[in-house]
């Protein structure tokens, strides 16, 4: 089975898209992360759902855990709002989780070590011009993406 076999649809942010809309994207389907593309179209970054939860929680709370105990579910509401106003470029992490990319011609188990030696939940699929791949395009396609879940009942349905 190849990259192009495994690829699925996936929900895809540009960079500028707004942070709190991203959140509730990731909390509604219940994603590990969400894939950002930059202005071209192509893959940019991956922003964690746990980068935004981690966003969420006041530094003074991380610093000191047992602090979270003591906030009432009235404060824990808002802390949603620190989300607002701000877009995922500025959510992604300063060393951003540049997404890991296989060619559409790659192998299920080229994935599979691409996802264990980069640790990402997610493959992007990508069609370039000049690529292993038979069809080329003018520019870059991103054909869909591999998530490790997938790709695991994948590898397990062939056991």
């Amino acid at each position: 089975m190849r990259a192009r076999d495994l690829a699925t649809e996936y929900p895809v942010l540009p960079l500028d898209s707004d942070a709190l809309d991203a959140a509730r994207l990731l909390a509604e389907q219940r994603l590990p992360g969400v894939l950002v593309l930059d202005a071209a179209g192509e893959p940019y970054a991956i922003l964690p759902a746990s980068r935004l939860v981690g966003l969420l929680v006041p530094g003074y709370v991380i610093d000191d855990p047992a602090l979270a105990a003591v906030i009432d579910e009235p404060h824990a509401d808002r802390l949603c709002r620190a989300l607002a106003g701000r877009t995922v470029r500025e959510c992604l992490p300063r060393e951003k989780a540049v997404p890991s990319v296989a060619d559409p011609d790659d192998t299920a188990l080229e994935v599979a070590a691409l996802m264990a030696r980069e640790r990402s939940p997610l493959v992007a699929v990508v069609e370039r011009p000049g690529g292993r791949s038979t069809t080329a395009t003018a520019r870059p396609r991103l054909l869909g993406v591999i998530t490790a879940s997938h790709l695991l009942e994948q590898l397990l349905g062939v056991a």
